[in-house]
This record gives C-alpha cells, structure tokens and sequence, in this order.
C-alpha cells in the first residue's frame, strides 16, 4: 500500500456536486448531505489500516458535528477488484454493524473522488456553510494506530471553527492514508 498525503487546502473552493447511493438504499445529493453550518466530505474504505486505526473517532466526531450543524458523509472511491473488502456488501455491513451516523456511499465509476481531487483514505474535506473549502487536513496525529486518546483533534477543532466563524485555520497538517485504489484503464 502507498501512504499518499493530501495536498494543501484551496480555501473557498466549491464543494462538487454529487449523487451516489448510500449503504441505507437512498440516494444522496451534495444538498441532503449539507448542514446549516456546513458540510464535512470524507473519503474512506473498509480495508485500509490508516481508516480502521481512526473509524471509531471518525464515528465521534461527525455525531458530535451534527450537533454543530456541520452535515458529513463517507465516499467510498476504491476499486474493489484488487480490495473486495471494499465491496458494496462489506460497506453495507460495516456502517451498519459500526452504525454509522452519516450516509456510507459508494462512487462506483470514482469521478466523485475525481471532482474533489481527493488522493488517499482517509481524505477530508470541510466546507463551510455556503460550501467552500475550509479545511483539507488530517483527523488527527494518528497514522496506522491511533494516536493517544489526549491528541489533539484537527478536525473536529477546524470543523467547529467552520461552524462558529465561516472561516476554517490557516495552519492545516495534511491527512495520510492509503492511496485511492484507481481502476485500470
């Protein structure tokens, strides 16, 4: 697996549209995603150690969003034919034996992971409340195994700024993960 790190946040850019489906059988838009304070995107998989070490904080901290009126969602990019604990089925269990707070969608020809530019999971995106770009960072210090429990929490701290002012920190450390498993041409 190839660690990839996310480039540097390009505040104010737009948020892409999408419409994907969702492991709980809807279908999910940029709009039914979005809270009154913002929108945070997040591209993950099943198999990658970077995500398993922080899925339990991942949980955390978009229930606690929501009651900051920052919406979230989980993008699963990956092609599943080399990973098949990607697969829609192994997607459909996880978010719900984890019970996932946010809508789990799978963008099976990847041009949403495309549209946003996002390189690795865990990728995240935080817009604010009229759904420009505020934080392009790291969940934490956490890289393979979680950081210890008293880490600072980069995410969650930049998002509840997002929420309170509009505006995301200037200093973002970028997130690392597995690269995005691309389909072959």
């Amino acid at each position: 697996m190839v660690s990839t790190a996310t480039p540097v946040c390009a505040f104010g850019t737009p948020a892409p549209d999408f419409e994907l489906p969702g492991t709980d059988g809807r279908q999910h838009s940029l709009a039914s995603c979005r809270g009154p304070n913002g929108l945070l995107v997040m591209f993950i998989c099943n198999h990658c150690p970077y995500v398993k070490a922080v899925l339990d904080r991942i949980i955390r901290d978009g229930r606690e969003l929501a009651t900051l009126g920052i919406g979230c969602v989980a993008i699963m990019s990956n092609d599943p034919s080399d990973y098949p604990e990607d697969g829609w089925d192994e997607m459909v269990r996880i978010a719900r034996d984890r019970a996932f707070p946010f809508p789990y969608l799978l963008d099976a020809d990847q041009s949403v992971a495309r549209a946003y530019g996002a390189v690795c999971t865990p990728d995240f995106f935080g817009y604010d409340a009229s759904l420009g770009l505020q934080y392009r960072g790291r969940l934490d210090a956490s890289r393979k195994e979680a950081a210890p429990d008293d880490a600072p929490r980069d995410l969650f701290n930049a998002m509840r700024q997002v929420a309170e002012t509009g505006t995301g920190p200037r200093e973002q450390v970028p997130s690392i993960g597995c690269s995005i498993k691309w389909r072959s041409a």
